[in-house]
């Protein structure tokens, strides 16, 4: 047999046979097709998916309520506003509306970095290149982000002024409408931005700008002595004429979303899918990667010469130092908190010694956080931990520089407030200093905690299926900043500060810095019980 007679008889006959071209589907059946796909492959069920939405929104509503009465008992329990004017005072009602310019400008940072249009996954390596309407597959998406904005900011400001401010009525109502359309109307005012090609990079540094300029101007307002005694609220006819600007806003951001280039979306949907994730697993170290890096600028106008790093010890340091350095979100978060003590020990009704103590260790957590970034990504990418001739036991106490250098500047603002409240300035910013390292041993030690063991016994949350050893994780850090910072929880309590108090925080520090410092990555119960196993297995033999 020769190879002629392998050849197919008719050698002009296409490899395909012709076919009718159809309509090109709509992108509504594109979407469609694209969920019944998915929830078929998913195994849910529509009882399964009901129970879920269930469990949710009772979860919710057993929340809000909680939250809800918590905030009326702390309002019952506030003492009343004195008679007599200090020389730095603001009243409470002043301070909720500051805290209400922060929301907004938290989440126009938020938008900015999550796009606020996005599409991620499948949905961009498939849906932008079909060659069917963009409008009709990213309506679900733009929609998603500003009625979850809407829902979350009425939640939160009607706990605000129903729990401090004013009694449950149509008050607490129409404060929540108008709360809702506004937040939505930020939301929808970002995806315009994204659609005239606005970098999601500048509408997270205006939101940045607004909630670093909330805290400052209530400081301003302190200093001059100007309040406000209540909340102004907004009449009916204010909440009803917002509705058609919302509703132009939406239909403007639906007219537009063709016009948004597929890179940006892309990026979004990468950025919104991996927040997401983080959210559901719990691993904050992941969310703030994300929100960090969803903002960062892809290219930079100057490169720092970094003539600081001279060694293996200095590099370290340098390169903790220009990561916080970059990251605008971290230092505005860093002065944000610096002022919370600030106004908290500045409204009557809250210097208290438990609302005093509060807003120190909020304050202190989130401060920490924004000083960790160094670690964090140290702890997800170990390039240069291993590169550099340093034991790792060194390195992670090369990793508290940093953060101490930054606590050390924040518990200079935020004791010298307590103190001012306390009438003893130098004894408290002493005490400031030396609770320094255990904030910075609390940085680290969160950074490099471990993941959790994904593989064993799971137990159902409302965040879904979660492992059994996952609140001993997360607890890795904050544990610090709860037994570490005694004397200082003492010192608010009293109100006082003595010499026991000062050397027992700085006996403290020695200890928490150590701990921070060793490598081990299981608990000290997990430690406990592998030890009772080894004794029992060397007792049976």
């Amino acid at each position: 047999m020769t190879d002629h007679d392998h050849e197919p008889e008719h050698d002009d006959e296409p490899a395909v046979q012709p076919f009718e071209v159809g309509a090109v589907p709509s992108a509504k059946s594109i979407r469609r097709f694209t969920s019944q796909a998915a929830n078929s492959r998913g195994g849910a069920s529509i009882g399964s998916l009901l129970g879920g939405v269930y469990y949710a929104v009772i979860s919710i509503a057993i929340s809000a309520g909680i939250a809800l009465g918590f905030a009326q008992a702390m309002r019952a329990a506030l003492p009343p506003a004195p008679e007599v004017e200090t020389p730095l005072t603001l009243s409470l009602a002043t301070l909720v509306v500051v805290i209400i310019v922060a929301l907004a400008g938290a989440l126009l940072s938020l938008a900015g970095r999550l796009g606020p249009v996005g599409a991620g996954g499948a949905e961009a390596a498939w849906w932008l290149a079909l060659p069917v309407d963009r409008r009709g597959l990213l309506r679900p998406a733009a929609r998603r982000l500003p009625l979850l904005a809407g829902f979350v900011g009425a939640l939160l400001v009607a706990l605000l002024d129903a729990g401090l401010l004013a009694d449950p009525g149509l008050r607490v109502v129409r404060v929540a409408s108008t709360a809702a359309l506004v937040a939505a109307g930020i939301v929808l005012l970002a995806a315009v931005g994204q659609s005239a090609s606005v970098s999601r990079r500048s509408i997270a540094l205006a939101g940045d700008v607004l909630l670093f300029l909330a805290p400052v101007a209530a400081v301003v307002l302190a200093r001059v002595g100007w309040s406000v005694d209540e909340v102004p609220g907004a009449p009916w006819w204010f909440v009803v004429g917002l509705v058609p600007v919302i509703v132009l806003l939406a239909v403007l951001v639906d007219r537009r979303l063709g016009r948004i280039p597929s890179r940006t979306l892309r990026e979004s949907g990468s950025v919104a899918t991996q927040a997401v994730g983080a959210v559901v697993s719990m691993d904050s170290r992941e969310l703030g990667r994300a929100l960090t890096d969803g903002a960062a600028a892809p290219v930079r106008r100057w490169i720092s010469p970094l003539i600081t790093a001279r060694g293996p010890v200095s590099a370290l340091i340098t390169a903790d130092l220009v990561v916080l350095r970059r990251s605008a979100r971290h230092m505005v978060q860093l002065v944000v908190a610096a002022l919370v003590p600030v106004l908290v020990s500045t409204v009557p009704q809250l210097a208290s010694p438990v609302g005093v103590l509060l807003a120190l260790l909020v304050a202190g957590s989130v401060a920490t956080s924004a000083t960790g970034e160094g670690a964090r990504r140290a702890e997800m990418a170990p390039i240069l931990d291993r590169l550099l001739p340093l034991e790792a036991k060194t390195v992670r106490r090369l990793r508290m520089v940093v953060p101490a250098a930054a606590m050390l500047l924040w518990s200079v603002v935020a004791f010298a407030a307590v103190g001012r409240w306390a009438s003893d300035v130098p004894g408290w910013i002493a005490l400031g200093i030396a609770s320094t390292p255990v904030w910075a041993a609390a940085a680290v030690r969160g950074s490099y905690r471990p993941a959790p063991d994904w593989g064993g016994a799971l137990v159902s949350t409302p965040m879904g299926a979660l492992p059994t050893g996952v609140a001993t994780v997360l607890a890795r850090g904050p544990d610090l900043v709860i037994l570490g910072l005694l004397p200082v929880w003492i010192a608010v309590l009293l109100r006082t500060v003595n010499a026991p108090l000062l050397y027992s925080q700085i006996f403290l520090a020695v200890i928490a810095v150590a701990i921070a410092s060793s490598i081990r990555t299981r608990s000290l119960m997990e430690s406990l019980m592998d030890a009772q196993e080894q004794e029992r297995a060397g007792a049976r033999r």
